[in-house]
């Protein structure tokens, strides 16, 4: 029989099974599925990304190139050098409206300009430790009131990217430091800046010997074991973490590759593109930031709890004398 001369059997959906996105008629599940795509396209996302490192790193050209956007500053204009240096560490923020293939998303980088630049550096991780505590604080509050939000404005540092100097020898104490404490209340990136200054083996043998000290010091960068909830996941995050420290090469300049332009380095040996595995794994951390807010929400509702229980057991008599009060008040209602 041929394919016209087939029996036709219409489906109980009709036209709504061709195209069910205008159809109410449809109940499918999927249905659901498109409409919650639908809903988030048309809300957008935020990322808030942090970059940590010492000034000349290359932080802010990195986001530019990976964003393809001046999403972040450059500080390099400042004409007085020592302008450039804060005398302690600072946090600015720049936020940036960007759209790729229809996705509109809310780019928020965060600087934290003399870092690192300082002859003593100790304690220097403390403004950053705050800063990301304040946000999770601050959305905490919107989150538990009566009248809250229909969108609670999300400013959460969803990744800390920390630049490590491309020395090629190891870790400083510094670095450890850092990413010791960071780790506890923040998804971190590390990686090595301006990689191409270091040969391959040399870049190969400074991220096998970073991964040692990691290991060797508790240090539980992103993607956390946490993040493997099945078999997918964790084939993912398991190539993500054999490439960690990430290896970057920022640039603000396009070039001609194969018919296709690409931000990235000359040199006389070729064109070093700027990692677009980097970026994935940044965006990745927008739907992985929650088990930090939620280790903090928790601690910070049981604090509540324990004070709140302290001062029933310090004036357990007034207590008493308020319920006697109020029980006398909801009888005097009654009569």
């Amino acid at each position: 029989m041929s394919e016209s001369a087939k029996p036709h059997h219409p489906s109980p959906q009709g036209k709504g099974e061709k195209s069910h996105g205008g159809d109410f008629s449809y109940v499918g599940i999927d249905a659901i599925l498109e409409q919650m795509r639908r809903k988030a396209m048309k809300q957008g996302f935020e990322l808030n990304l942090m970059v940590v490192g010492q000034s000349g790193l290359g932080k802010s050209t990195l986001m530019n190139t990976l964003f393809k956007s001046k999403v972040s500053r450059n500080k390099s204009v400042q004409s007085n050098p020592e302008e450039r240096i804060p005398k302690t560490v600072e946090i600015k923020s720049i936020s940036h409206d960007i759209e790729e293939k229809g996705v509109r998303m809310k780019l928020t980088v965060i600087d934290t300009p003399g870092f690192g630049d300082q002859i003593n550096n100790e304690n220097c991780w403390q403004p950053i430790m705050k800063f990301i505590n304040d946000q999770y604080e601050a959305y905490l509050q919107e989150e538990i009131n009566i009248n809250r939000k229909k969108r609670i404005p999300d400013s959460r540092v969803h990744c800390c990217i920390y630049f490590i100097p491309p020395t090629g020898h190891c870790l400083r104490p510094l670095d450890v430091e850092f990413m010791r404490r960071l780790s506890k209340v923040v998804n971190i990136v590390p990686v090595i800046a301006k990689a191409d200054t270091l040969t391959l083996e040399e870049r190969d043998s400074f991220k096998q010997t970073i991964r040692e000290e990691l290991r060797a010091n508790g240090i539980d960068v992103y993607p956390q074991k946490e993040f493997d909830e099945d078999a997918e996941d964790r084939m993912i995050n398991d190539k993500i973490r054999e490439m960690i420290p990430f290896a970057v090469v920022g640039s603000d300049q396009e070039y001609q590759v194969n018919g296709k332009r690409l931000l990235g380095r000359k040199t006389k040996w070729g064109t070093i593109e700027g990692k677009r595995t980097t970026k994935f794994c940044l965006i990745k951390t927008k739907t992985c930031h929650l088990i930090h807010y939620e280790t903090y929400r928790v601690r910070r509702l049981n604090e509540s709890n324990g004070h709140a229980n302290g001062q029933l057991e310090e004036q357990p008599g007034a207590l008493q004398a308020n319920g006697v009060a109020a029980q006398h008040e909801a009888l005097s209602h009654e009569m």
